[in-house]
């Protein structure tokens, strides 16, 4: 189809005057302005401005329980008890809690914040023309004075319920990141000083779980024991078990060079802790001529016919050897527990 065949009505209109086309250029879109102010009901109902007052006040005195709460956490909970929580299942009540109540405390500090901004703080429009990025003089001074007059329309100053409030659950929130600080290291206490080993606790052997016996341990050999009564199934075997595992090795008496070892030995069976005092890992590389045991992590060595001092390698000191004898019913049991902590030293040991 031709431009002739075209109607009339579907052409574009042509304007008739440049001076219409330079007044659409300049100004394409009418300026719209800003709309009419409406004002809330609590700018002109006094009631409904405290209650609002009362509502962001509870937000702020909720913030600051919940940040009670979450340092009360830390003394309530134990790191390793674990509870079910439905829909979550089995999780750590110590976690759960720390992120709960953190949670509430940051969520209605800023629950509040909105609250207070849409109900009670200045609503009204302000249109300012664009300025250079430069700050003149006049334009600092003009920033101060807004900030006075958002400061004043804020009331900040005459709604003392929202500021005594809100300025407690901003001086109590940092509090959590400072409990948080515990996590660093652990708190002094004398848990690392004491294992399960007591007077009369009987000598069980690891691999048949059966009492060990003095026949049962021949000279050369090399057993591995724990006190009676822990289980593998409990929640705390791996805390326990790595303070109180012990390596049993029977040396002919004349061959124990320590006094003290002898005294504490049985027969010449000997029983040291495990736990290297290097890093702490197990020790299991035992040689039968020279009763001299090898850490397999950094190959520190440990005489055992000489109170188990350090021959060679990074470890500081000799390993803590239990005292030990038999019972009425022949089996091997402990006298006492460890003189000294068993595995590596720690920052609290003195």
């Amino acid at each position: 189809m031709s431009s002739q065949e075209i109607p009339d009505e579907n052409l574009p209109t042509v304007q008739d005057t440049a001076h219409t086309a330079v007044e659409v250029a300049d100004n394409p879109f009418a300026d719209p302005g800003l709309p009419a102010h409406k004002p809330r009901i609590q700018d002109i109902d006094e009631r409904a401005a405290k209650r609002s007052e009362r509502t962001v006040a509870l937000f702020f005195t909720l913030s600051m329980l919940a940040t009670i709460g979450f340092i009360a956490s830390y003394v309530v909970f134990p790191v390793d008890k674990i509870t079910y929580i439905w829909p979550f299942g089995h999780v750590s009540a110590l976690n759960f809690s720390l992120g709960l109540t953190l949670g509430v405390a940051l969520f209605t500090i800023g629950a509040g914040a909105v609250h207070w901004a849409r109900t009670l703080m200045s609503d009204v429009e302000v249109a300012d023309d664009r300025h250079p990025i430069e700050a003149e003089p006049e334009a600092k001074a003009k920033v101060l004075a807004d900030f006075a007059e958002g400061a004043k329309e804020s009331a900040l100053g005459r709604r003392k319920l929202i500021r005594n409030t809100m300025f407690g659950a901003l001086a109590l929130v940092p509090l959590s990141g400072v409990v948080l600080l515990r996590d660093l290291g652990p708190l002094p206490e004398k848990k690392l000083r004491k294992s399960l080993w007591a007077q009369g606790k009987q000598l069980i052997n690891m691999n048949t779980m059966e009492p060990l016996r003095p026949e049962d341990v021949v000279v050369g050999s090399l057993t591995f024991a724990m006190p009676q009564g822990l289980s593998e199934e409990a929640e705390d075997f791996n805390n326990q078990i790595a303070k109180a595992a012990l390596m049993i090795v029977r040396i002919r008496p004349e061959d124990i060079k320590d006094a003290r070892e002898r005294k504490w030995a049985h027969e010449g069976i000997v029983a040291f802790s495990k736990i290297c005092t290097h890093v702490g890992c197990p020790i299991s590389l035992y040689e039968q001529q020279t009763h001299h045991v090898l850490c397999p992590c950094h190959q520190s060595t440990f005489d055992l016919s000489d109170g188990a001092r350090v021959i060679f390698g990074p470890a500081g000191h000799a390993l803590p050897q239990l005292r030990i004898g038999v019972n009425s019913e022949g089996n091997l049991e402990a006298l006492g527990d460890f003189e000294e902590p068993v595995g590596p030293a720690f920052w609290e040991r003195g």
